[in-house]
């Protein structure tokens, strides 16, 4: 609506304001000329009245003063009443509105002149009858005693209707009101003019800032004026820069957090003061679809649900307003999660909750224990022979020397077996270190297999096993270490044949990829358990838990095996069926560096 627009309401405060100072100045200026116009009266009619009065007593002769009297009332807008000696009367003009004689005897005012001799000028309604009607008339009277030539005396009245005063008052209003209106004519067009050019800057802001609000933050407004307007629009253009510039480092700052989160390992998990998620990353979606998946909860019936003890976790945050910590096992992975307090001024708003992954951790732990069981284990049984034997041959128990040659065989024998332990495990732990040492040379990996199975042959045959080849036409030189390869080579054989049975085979398999060869290792032993595939190759891991010596090893082979893989730039794999047999794969490339 236009009396809503700032255009109205500044066109409204103008009008209004020239209107009160308008309305004030016309009765001021009113009653300055309503009392001008009566002084003027006054003063005209005294003189005119001291003039006559003049004439009067100047003339010699009544007729003559009386003669220029009327001369000289013609020629004005008033009326004279002459009493001489108190009972002779004389009007002029000579017509029916004159003021009865009757007024002037018994008015106070007018008998002051007759009593006191004085001059009066007064003012007030003497009425009088016209054809039985009576007439009211504000009257200006002069009054003034006077002495003739003949020594004759009387009082002389001048009087005048105030018609005339009231007249050129009522044309001084009505130039007055003219004025006023023409002043307001111009005062609405200048206030609207005046108001559309203030409001025109105001009304394209108006257009800028919904631009603004829509993000276009490149909306200029004008700047045509110095004055504060242009002030305003200058501060206007340099906010929306101001926000542009806040707006954009918000947003690298959102996706530079987004990124951070989308690839933190953690999971993260902000809740609202309602234990609802507001945001989550990927290792946390999938932590959330693990407990769904685990509480067969469908996608259908997805929520903002969480496990019961991160909400236990998420109520002990709210009420203590302290980080805390609970361990959750989700689909047979520990988690830990961490969960701090998020607050808005004095009041928690939420919480965040760090989610990792301990189940590596929880392995490890238990792979460190067991190692440390294991060694103990495997070091108890060589010492304790060693030490029982050694007992024994200083007991005197063996009586001949065949026996303590036995006995020293034993203790020898357990030593060796000591030595290559240890061994092997400064070995694997230089390895796990990344301290490992490749001499890289060229290798004829057809020659070599054969001679890996020439080297086992005659063991094969003690144990009634068949040793077989499968070699491909492979690449004849590949680049690797030779020792290493063999120790390969050496381990994973020795170890199909260990867990063979009489009456078994032994297979060697090499085929060629593309960038390097695949060595295959077949048996028909016992086989493998299927929940122990995955830890077959850390360290100590036996499938017997029973850990006897008989044709069990040390349980670092092939952790060994994997490491020199590795380092070589190939991998290693395993697949068993228990009762069938099984077979370790490893992966060598062609060409490697020297390390």
């Amino acid at each position: 609506m236009f009396w809503r627009s700032v255009v109205g309401k500044l066109w409204f405060t103008f009008l209004l304001l020239v209107s009160v100072v308008l309305s004030v100045l016309t009765i001021m200026l009113l009653q300055y000329f309503e009392k001008f116009h009566t002084d003027q009266a006054e003063e005209q009619l005294r003189n005119h009245a001291v003039m006559i009065a003049s004439i009067l007593e100047e003339y010699e002769t009544e007729e003559a003063a009386l003669s220029t009297t009327q001369r000289i009332i013609d020629n004005y807008t008033m009326n004279i009443l002459l009493v001489l000696d108190g009972d002779e009367f004389w009007y002029y003009p000579h017509e029916n509105e004159n003021i009865p004689v009757e007024l002037f005897e018994t008015n106070p005012d007018l008998l002051k002149v007759v009593t006191d001799g004085e001059v009066i000028i007064t003012r007030g309604d003497f009425p009088f009858f016209l054809d039985g009607e009576e007439i009211h008339n504000e009257v200006l009277v002069v009054g003034m005693p006077i002495q003739l030539y003949q020594n004759r005396t009387g009082v002389l009245y001048v009087y005048q209707y105030l018609e005339v005063v009231e007249e050129a008052l009522s044309q001084t209003k009505h130039i007055i009101f003219l004025a006023a209106g023409i002043a307001i004519v111009l005062t609405t067009v200048f206030a609207f003019f005046l108001s559309t050019r203030i409001t025109a800057p105001l009304r394209k802001m108006r257009q800028a800032s919904l631009e603004v609000a829509k993000g276009n933050f490149d909306t200029k407004v004008p700047i045509l004026t110095k004055d504060e307007i242009g002030s305003l629009a200058m501060a206007f253009n340099r906010m929306g820069r101001v926000l542009n510039t806040n707006l954009t480092a918000l947003n690298q700052e959102k996706e530079q957090l987004s990124r951070i989160l989308s690839s933190m390992a953690d999971g993260v998990i902000t809740l609202d003061r309602k234990g609802s998620i507001v945001v989550t990353n990927p290792p946390a979606e999938q932590f959330i679809q693990a407990w769904y998946f685990e509480q067969s909860i469908t996608s259908g019936d997805i929520t903002d649900d969480l496990p019961v003890a991160i909400k236990k976790l998420f109520q002990q945050v709210v009420a203590l307003e302290k980080e805390q910590m609970v361990e959750v096992d989700v689909q047979g992975r520990t988690w830990v999660v961490l969960m701090t307090p998020l607050y808005d001024d004095n009041f928690v708003r939420g919480a965040v909750a760090v989610l990792r992954d301990m189940t590596e951790e929880r392995l490890h732990d238990k792979l460190r224990k067991d190692f440390i069981a294991n060694v103990s284990h495997e070091l108890r049984t060589p010492i304790a022979m060693l030490q029982g034997y050694s007992e024994a041959i200083i007991d005197d128990v063996a009586g001949s020397e065949e026996e303590k040659k036995e006995l020293a065989q034993i203790i020898y024998d357990e030593s060796l077996r000591m030595g290559r332990l240890v061994n092997e495990l400064l070995d694997l732990a230089r390895m796990e270190a990344g301290h490992i040492q490749l001499n890289i040379e060229p290798v004829n990996i057809r020659e070599f297999s054969r001679r890996m199975l020439r080297k086992f042959q005659g063991l094969a045959k003690d144990h009634n096993i068949l040793l077989k080849a499968e070699i491909a036409d492979v690449e004849d030189v590949i680049m690797v270490d030779p020792d290493r390869l063999e120790q390969v080579f050496t381990n994973l054989i020795d170890n199909a044949m260990r867990h063979t049975s009489d009456q078994g085979s032994v297979t060697l398999a090499v085929s060629p990829l593309r960038d390097g060869i695949k060595v295959d290792i077949r048996d028909t032993g016992s086989g493998i358990p299927e929940e122990d595939l995955p830890f077959v190759f850390e360290r100590f891991y036996k499938a017997d838990k029973a850990r006897t010596r008989g044709r069990a090893g040390t349980g670092l082979g092939l952790a060994i095996v994997r490491n020199i893989v590795e380092a070589h730039g190939g991998h290693v794999s395993v697949h068993s069926k228990l009762g069938e047999g099984t077979t370790f794969s490893f992966f060598v490339p062609s060409k490697n560096e020297e390390i």
